[in-house]
């Protein structure tokens, strides 16, 4: 679905940017020697077996299950001079705990285990554990037990009292 010819094409490799296809449906990443770029959408209903086409930017992007919870608290930060919008830490940190739980995928699980608690534990020694506690709150009650199940087979304990505002 990549087209060379497509209006943001100079733009990219002006950047830097090259296009990498993954897998072999035909996902797409911009990759640059600093950083790597993926499209992603919200996956809704049954979900979609391949990438969705973005016709506007001539890509494709990545169906993602709960995306729209991970961009509901945006945090800015300056990188070589460019303002990047990312999900806020604790927002990313529970969404790889979420995303962890679905995964058939047990090492990827892991690193997405490993991941989540590490941001956790660094955002709590940061004074936000009101923060993590009001995004957790938020998803569905049997999310939260799924997450707290997990937390506790990580014997993750410290996160699971914030979690459960016994911290």
């Amino acid at each position: 679905m990549y087209q060379r010819e497509g209006r943001y094409s100079q733009l990219l490799d002006d950047l830097g940017f090259v296009v990498s296809f993954v897998g072999s449906k035909g996902y797409i990443h911009l990759v640059h020697p600093d950083l790597i770029v993926e499209f992603l959408t919200p996956e809704r209903g049954k979900g979609v077996d391949g990438p969705v086409p973005l016709k506007r930017w001539g890509m494709n992007a990545t169906a993602l299950r709960f995306l729209d919870f991970l961009v509901k608290d945006k945090i800015t930060v300056i990188f070589e001079g460019i303002n990047v919008t990312l999900p806020h830490p604790a927002r990313f940190a529970i969404h790889k705990l979420v995303v962890a739980q679905r995964r058939t995928n047990k090492d990827k699980s892991r690193k997405d285990n490993m991941a989540a608690v590490d941001i956790l534990h660094d955002l709590i020694d940061d004074g936000q554990g009101d923060k993590i506690r009001s995004f957790y709150k938020e998803l569905s009650l049997p999310w939260q037990k799924k997450i707290v199940a997990g937390l506790k087979k990580l014997d993750a304990k410290a996160i699971i009292a914030v979690l459960e505002n016994k911290a």
